[in-house]
């Protein structure tokens, strides 16, 4: 029980905001990182240390995040999304919004769904193409495609903001 609060307490934040990524909601990504760890807490006996722990739980969350993302309940919510937009209010605080950091999460989560993981991964979680390939089972070429499409998709999006992964295209 102990070596699964060390796994949760080393790995939560980063499988939240991956899984936050994908789905673009902080709720559903808590809810999937908490049946990942449900699901290694039932199967810890099936793991085998073959690889790296990290990558392991990172794989369970993708995996989880498109189920979430092809599911009806998912489906549901998009459209009582777009029903009741008009009726929300969004308060944010403009201190937050005008944070160019913020600003560039934004640009990317609106981005295709191909695009926005392997940005992620190579900025965010700064993995090499490589690991890329092999978490996401397509071909190294693949990924530099995607890399190379999801930036240029992000520049129009960017062009005030001076990232150094679009100045020096």
């Amino acid at each position: 029980m102990n070596e699964l609060e060390e796994v949760m307490a080393q790995h939560t934040e980063r499988l939240i905001r991956l899984a936050f990524y994908y789905v673009k909601d902080l709720q559903g990504a808590e809810d999937i990182v908490q049946d990942v760890f449900i699901k290694f807490y039932d199967n810890q006996q099936n793991y085998e240390e073959r690889g790296e722990l990290k990558a392991y739980l990172s794989k369970l969350v993708i995996n989880k995040s498109k189920d979430y993302l092809r599911s009806w309940t998912y489906r549901k919510i998009q459209v009582q999304q777009k029903i009741f937009a008009k009726q929300a209010v969004i308060r944010r605080d403009m201190l937050v919004q005008q944070d160019e950091q913020t600003i560039i999460e934004n640009a990317i989560l609106a981005l295709p769904l191909k695009q926005r993981e392997v940005l992620i991964y190579f900025y965010f979680e700064e993995m090499p193409v490589v690991e890329i390939a092999q978490l996401l089972n397509i071909p190294e070429s693949t990924v530099k495609t995607r890399l190379r499409r999801g930036r240029e998709l992000l520049k129009p999006k960017l062009e005030h903001i001076e990232w150094e992964v679009l100045l020096h295209e």
